[in-house]
């Protein structure tokens, strides 16, 4: 399983909401490029950037940050947060972002996103942000009446890379993630499901583990990281690749020295 540490921005800074809430953020970092190198030292290989001033703007906000933590990274990078025209879909991928998440176009202009799919083929990640099973629009502002698993399937149709699963009240709580919601949204797609919200344990991390045949293939994690509840290198010795369930028997203590 793909763990992935989250970068939230917020006026360039690197911080964490509560639920969604931009009147309850706390800042990390001054210096977002500095977690990116940190997490990308440790082993990961992908990191999650959201743009808050950007989904509440409906553009790209945080354009420096962004392209001053891809210039300082190897990994690739996806990006989402405002992004509701092509060409805030075009300027990113120009930019080096490996892939876009996309959220409110996917319910408000569907016809846009299909388009974009087959325009960059495997770099379109749907995000669905979910309030009790609806999706949630506009930065979290917003909740429509679409439930997650019908906007998952129509996504998936149109050619969707994949899905990132937020539940909306476990986002910054540190409360475990939804794995109902998760199990749900996996068992009605065939492409890659991402889990967010919630994440705040290894032990978090392990029963999305069993999830993994079902196509949940990643989880991101935000506050846990950086308040210190995980330890990033034992969390990747635990689900990630090589974890410690997939060593040989016969490999003896050597692996762990």
């Amino acid at each position: 399983m793909e763990v992935i540490p989250a970068i939230d921005l917020l006026e360039g800074r690197c911080v964490r909401l509560y639920q969604g809430n931009y009147e309850q953020s706390q800042i990390f970092s001054e210096n977002p490029v500095e977690f990116a190198q940190k997490w990308e030292a440790q082993g990961v290989t992908r990191l999650h950037i959201v743009d808050l001033d950007g989904a509440k703007a409906g553009r790209v906000v945080n354009l420096e940050a962004i392209t001053a933590i891809i210039e300082a990274i190897s990994i690739p990078v996806e990006v989402g947060g405002g992004l509701r025209s092509r060409n805030s879909v075009k300027q990113l991928l120009n930019l080096g972002v490996q892939w876009v998440i996309l959220g409110t176009i996917a319910v408000e202009q569907p016809q846009l996103v299909e388009e974009l799919c087959q325009q960059f083929p495997g770099q379109i990640i749907t995000g669905i942000d979910a309030r009790d099973g609806k999706v949630a629009t506009h930065g979290w502002l917003e909740t429509s009446e679409l439930l997650a698993t019908q906007l998952a399937v129509k996504m998936q149709g149109y050619g969707a890379a994949g899905v990132i699963y937020t539940d909306i009240y476990r986002d910054g709580t540190l409360s475990g993630p939804n794995l109902d919601a998760l199990r749900e949204i996996s068992e009605v797609i065939d492409i890659p499901v991402i889990a967010s919200g919630g994440i705040s344990s290894i032990t978090d991390l392990l029963s999305l583990l069993a999830l993994e045949h079902q196509g949940v293939i990643g989880a991101i994690i935000g506050r846990a990281l950086y308040n210190g509840n995980i330890c990033l290198a034992k969390a990747l010795r635990a689900v990630g690749p090589g974890r410690i369930q997939d060593i040989p028997l016969d490999l003896g203590s050597s692996y762990f020295a």
